[in-house]
């Protein structure tokens, strides 16, 4: 089969209805040309497949970013992306590389069609991720924290074995007692939540249970979205939060509702916050190891762009901490929160 040709400039410029010397200062950075023009241009260039020449490395500049939602939140007060961000930088630097860290809503705008780096470790990349599709384009090597939401063949990436964590967290709050266990399950089209929610239903499927799946809000600070779940004589008895609020949001429904943790309701949160150590009731978490997952990531990124050897995937354990929150015993009726 013959290779598909470049697009060319005049390519782009008869797509995008503009001139070729518009093009050109669109993809370049240069002239005097409105921001949505400029916009237009290279995300034509993109979807036709244009990519600019490149050489590696050029920058000693690795970038990172979270693209799971194309819009401003600050990742970096996440516990999770706090630590990791934190082992990557420094194994950054301990390979000679400074490490970029992208805002999250620069997937949702143009500027990596541009950007100056030699490789780019992705965070929880969705499906049809417009910087992941921008960055293949250009011939950026892409490294990825969890298993991408368009995976290509030959793609790279560090992730946990979701499957494996989530049934082992259930059989603990079987294992305790628990007789319907739920799950609050991500809100976003990342690897993570459709993993997880996958192995969940499987685990349900089993053992013949209705799965109970409670979506993720992270704007719920009083865990409302957990009432009809806990109340009434089939209430869930233990819920499993794949997602670092849910665990507070937990407790607070629990106190509304007068449910006694771990004896009336069971709780496990996925969770880098040492805080939850130190909650009434201390709540056993998952850890999924983020410092591990970026120095595997950081050092797959500087293999690929040094040519060194680079293995497809790398799997990293997570652990389950159990603490108070879902202790073993008979569930009981409910009664007074104890928070």
């Amino acid at each position: 089969m013959s290779p598909v040709p470049r697009p060319t400039l005049a390519d782009i410029a008869r797509a995008a209805e503009v001139s070729t010397a518009t093009v050109s200062h669109a993809l370049n950075g240069t002239g005097r040309l409105a921001a949505t023009t400029r916009r237009r241009v290279r995300e034509t260039a993109t979807a036709l497949g244009y990519a600019t020449p490149r050489t590696a490395p050029r920058t000693r500049t690795l970038g990172v970013a979270v693209t799971t939602y194309a819009r401003a939140w600050n990742y970096a007060e996440v516990a999770y992306f706090s630590r990791a961000l934190t082992a990557a930088t420094s194994a950054a630097h301990a390979h000679g590389y400074a490490l970029t860290t992208l805002p999250a809503d620069r997937a949702a705008d143009d500027a990596w069609h541009g950007l100056a780096v030699d490789g780019m470790l992705i965070m929880d990349s969705p499906r049809g991720d417009p910087m992941v599709h921008a960055l293949r384009a250009r011939g950026i090597p892409l490294v990825f924290d969890g298993v991408p939401g368009d995976p290509r063949p030959g793609d790279h990436w560090v992730d946990n074995d979701h499957e494996t964590t989530t049934h082992e967290v259930l059989d603990h709050l079987a294992a305790s007692g628990a007789r319907r266990i739920a799950l609050q399950s991500g809100s976003g089209d990342e690897h993570y939540a459709r993993a997880v929610t996958q192995a969940y239903a499987g685990w349900c499927a089993e053992r013949g249970a209705d799965p109970l799946i409670v979506p993720f809000d992270e704007t719920d600070g009083q865990g409302r979205a957990f009432d009809a779940l806990l109340r009434g004589p089939d209430r869930a008895d233990a819920v499993y939060a794949a997602y670092d609020p849910g665990g507070r949001q937990l407790l607070a429904a629990a106190a509304r509702l007068d449910l006694r943790i771990p004896d009336a309701l069971r709780v496990v949160c996925a969770s880098e916050d040492p805080g939850y150590a130190t909650t009434r009731p201390p709540v056993t978490t998952v850890t999924l190891n983020p410092e591990q997952t970026a120095r595997a990531a950081v050092t797959l990124l500087v293999d690929l762009i040094e040519a060194g050897p680079a293995p497809t995937s790398v799997v990293v354990p997570a652990g389950l901490l159990v603490r108070d929150s879902s202790r073993g015993g008979p569930p009981s009726a409910p009664g007074h929160a104890g928070l």
